[in-house]
């Protein structure tokens, strides 16, 4: 057989990407039972694949790629996230439309057609070309029909067991995105601003208050201090009098006023902040709402009305200025809580809002969060901490356009709440008629439709029931209802996001929890170890870096990292990762030239039967027993790696071994035996050939789940045939074999290679030729068992050190002409 040149990845890639699809390599088996189920991320379309999609994607391929070739039916599903506000805000920048300016069905329509027709076969494409083993079939999207269904049931369910509810109440609210927010999708900014010390009047005497929003100042209803603070006490029960709005609110004691922050006594106003919202449910304080849901003053702010927040902050400090009430003004940069979405500093509304009541369940989700296993542990840190610092039940409504509608209309005369009927769904209530033709409670006939969007992440947290409902006619259902999935991927910036809102709806629905492992990755930074970010200028694209490279080098980058650690792009890495591909290739096509005539060995045959079994006949040269017990040693620890999710660990030694080993020690000792069968003697050669065929399939297959594309390759000159498998993604795992572990050969064979080193080094030292022949070595050591040792790997030592002879000498001070070298050995 002629073995091809050279490798090109460019040609290679796209080529088994498309045997793969073909072929319906990983395609799940509906009717086999011996699962290993992964709740993939499902990404959103943002138009293409970013550097993190590849990095966490890679990683959480490995372990898919891994538990396949251990003879598992892996369930390892595609689905994207089109739900929701990040799709709105992309199709009206693609399309130059505002949602609000058209009918919601037909920019719903527009949304669906847009992502369908121009976008999501290019986003898939990204994914196949990464290499990732998704089964493509096993699909959905988070806004179809069949995730419809099931997160409008989820919210019935939870309605009827008393947590969904709609109040009137303050919500966290995006005035650039026009919609309520919840607790989670908050996130804290280091924002420049000033410190205000500000004048109020109270008995005719100057009170000073400290803040950083003055604009809020028409919003102020009450005055608090706390309750130990003797400066303050006497002010008990006493009026205020707002700066330059002149209304008055009251002065009363609270614990959460802070005595060492500011002047120790500070304003309430409806809303500054979460404290704000304790304060006026605390104390029933009226509501004053001096900013609009645009982000502008209202009327209450009298001649500030219409102005943008900062542009009225501005202006009212300038005005306190000038009417001497305003004693300090100090710049600050503090953490402010904005939109993770946009960036914007949120608000706190008074409006009606849907929230799911779960604050009553902190213990419990304490609980729930040890049941699961953490990889890597530290990351159920981020959990705990998350869920210990909940002050908000979960608010689930959103004033947007494009996503999930809630299945519920109301009476527009009594607001009673009337649900859609299970066998409606899915519905939409502002294009379907609601179940029943007159409100149950008055019986009035005005029957208004819910025009609010249920959140993206209450559908997402139901990702584990929307894939096994997918298969809720096959005989795999009855297994996947009633078992948690095994693995759940994702990126540690949404443990409180995705992960914790996946675990309380799986235990509220189904009492279960939703995964029995939790594995978190990290980010990949740029260069400078910095967040990559469009507006910064430093994001890497993948695309490029898989054209330049290849989509096996960026994995094997991204195996590199350790699993929940955030990783630096580096450019070199991938040179690195492609100078191994090569090598690979390399040491493979010398190995298949010497294997074109071999004949599977009693090794190779108990190797892809039971490891339990002792094999008849092992290769007789020690130097290849030394390989293969290194080999096998090697085979347990990345199979243990492996398992443990340590992917990394594997890589490293697996990468390590290759080099060292297989390539610079073994390939080198061996080709003597290879080339010359008529002086060395065919039963040497073929012990070679056993130990090579053995080792360098086990290194590819080891490999493989990292760097799926070369390792396919290879597999396919040679190894295919000799497996009958149609793909080395289909094969089976190597599997550690005791009977192979050799002690005494691992004891001769390093010893060897040390004596093949000095010699090396002696020759370079002496500007020689490594062919340089000699007439004799000697070697000197007072070890017992020395000659004995070396005796069992003379013949390769004397053929690749260009040896005619070696002799032993206990004397240590005997020299030789030609070349001495003084060894010692240790058990």
């Amino acid at each position: 057989m002629e073995l091809p040149k050279r490798y090109n990845p460019q040609e290679a890639e796209p080529r088994w990407q498309k045997y793969w699809e073909e072929h319906k390599t990983y395609k799940f088996d509906p009717k086999d039972i011996n699962i290993y189920s992964i709740d993939t991320p499902p990404p959103t379309v943002s138009g293409k694949m970013h550097m993190g999609h590849a990095f966490g994607n890679s990683q959480q391929d490995f372990i898919a790629r891994y538990k396949r070739m251990q003879g598992f039916n892996v369930l390892q599903p595609f689905g994207t996230d089109y739900n929701g506000l990040p799709t709105q805000i992309l199709i009206e920048k693609l399309k130059k439309v505002r949602a609000k300016d058209m009918p919601r069905k037909d920019f719903v329509k527009l949304c669906l057609e847009t992502l369908e027709k121009e976008l999501r076969l290019a986003y898939t494409a990204d994914w196949k070309r990464l290499g990732i083993s998704c089964d493509f079939d096993v699909k959905y999207t988070t806004i179809n029909k069949h995730c419809t269904k099931i997160s409008q049931k989820s919210f019935l369910e939870l309605y009827e067991m008393g947590r969904a509810y709609r109040k009137e109440a303050p919500a966290i609210y995006c005035p650039k995105c026009k919609t309520a927010i919840a607790q989670v999708e908050c996130e804290d900014k280091e924002i420049q601003s000033s410190f205000n010390d500000i004048i109020f009047k109270a008995e005719g005497k100057d009170l000073i208050i400290a803040t950083t929003r003055p604009e809020l100042l028409p919003a102020c209803v009450a005055i608090f201090y706390h309750p130990d603070d003797q400066r303050y006490q006497s002010l008990n029960g006493k009026m205020a009098t707002v700066p330059l709005f002149n209304h008055e609110v009251p002065i009363m004691p609270d614990q959460r006023a802070d005595p060492e922050k500011g002047t120790g006594i500070v304003m309430c106003c409806t809303f500054g902040d979460n404290t704000d919202v304790e304060w006026q449910k605390a104390h029933n304080l009226p509501i004053r709402t001096a900013i609009s849901k645009e982000g502008k003053m209202t009327s209450l702010a009298g001649k500030y009305e219409g102005k943008k927040i900062k542009e009225a902050r501005a202006e009212i400090i300038a005005e306190l200025k000038e009417n001497k009430l305003l004693t300090k003004e100090k710049p600050i940069t503090h953490p402010v809580n904005v939109h993770e979405r946009c960036g914007t500093e949120i608000e706190f509304m008074h409006s009606k809002q849907w929230f799911i009541k779960y604050l009553d369940l902190k213990e419990d989700m304490l609980r729930w969060g040890e049941e699961l296993n953490w990889f890597p542990d530290h990351m159920k840190n981020r959990y705990d901490n998350w869920v210990k610092g909940l002050a908000w039940d979960w608010c689930i409504s959103r004033q947007i356009y494009f996503g999930i509608p809630f299945p519920i209309w109301y009476c527009q005369e009594c607001n009673e709440v009337i649900l859609a009927k299970l066998e409606q769904l899915p519905v939409d209530p502002l294009e379907d008629s609601p179940p029943v033709s007159e409100c149950p409670n008055c019986q009035s006939k005005n029957i208004i439709p819910e025009r609010d969007i249920i959140n993206t992440w209450a559908t997402s947290s139901l990702t584990p029931t929307i894939v096994k409902e997918l298969f809720k006619d096959q005989p795999v259902y009855d297994y996947l209802s009633k078992n948690p999935f095994n693995l759940r991927p994702q990126g540690h910036d949404i443990i409180s996001f995705w992960l914790f809102n996946t675990v309380v709806k799986s235990h509220l629905h189904y009492q279960m929890k939703p995964w029995q492992d939790c594995f978190i990755n990290g980010w990949m930074l740029d260069p400078k170890g910095k967040k990559m970010s469009k507006s910064k200028g430093n994001v890497v694209e993948p695309q490029g870096m898989i054209e330049k490279y290849s989509a096996d080098a960026l994995r094997f980058m991204s195996g590199g990292s350790k699993l929940g650690e955030d990783f630096p792009f580096q450019e070199k890495d991938l040179l690195t990762g492609q100078k191994f591909i090569n090598k690979l290739w390399n040491a493979s096509k010398f190995s298949l030239m010497h294997l074109q005539d071999y004949k599977s060995g009693l090794i190779t045959e108990t190797a892809r039967s039971k490891a339990s079994e002792v094999p008849k006949a092992k290769p007789f040269c020690t130097f290849d027993q030394w390989l293969l017990s290194k080999l096998n040693k090697l085979i347990k620890e990345s199979t243990e790696s492996f398992e443990q999710h340590e992917y990394s660990k594997t890589k490293a030694e697996v990468e390590k071994f290759f080099w060292h080993v297989f390539c610079n020690d073994y390939l080198e000792i061996v080709k003597d035996r290879l080339y010359n069968p008529d002086t060395r003697g065919a039963e040497a050669r073929k012990s070679g050939q056993e130990a090579l065929y053995i080792s360098l399939l086990s290194i590819l297959k080891m490999i493989a789940p990292i760097m799926p594309h070369i390792t396919e390759e290879i597999y396919h000159l040679y190894f295919d045939q000799k497996e009958n498998a149609k793909s080395i993604h289909l094969s089976s795992w190597p599997k550690y074999n005791q009977q192979l572990i050799n002690a005494d050969a691992e004891l001769a064979g390093d010893l060897g290679i040390d004596i093949i080193s000095a010699v090396r080094k002696y020759k370079s030292e002496q500007q020689l030729s490594l062919k340089e022949e000699f007439s004799e070595l000697i070697l000197i050591s007072e070890e017992a068992d020395f000659e004995k040792m070396i005796k069992s790997v003379e013949a390769d030592l004397k053929a690749v050190l260009k040896i005619k002879e070696i002799k032993f000498s206990g004397e240590t001070s005997l020299e030789s002409e030609k070349f001495s070298v003084k060894v010692g050995i240790s058990k």
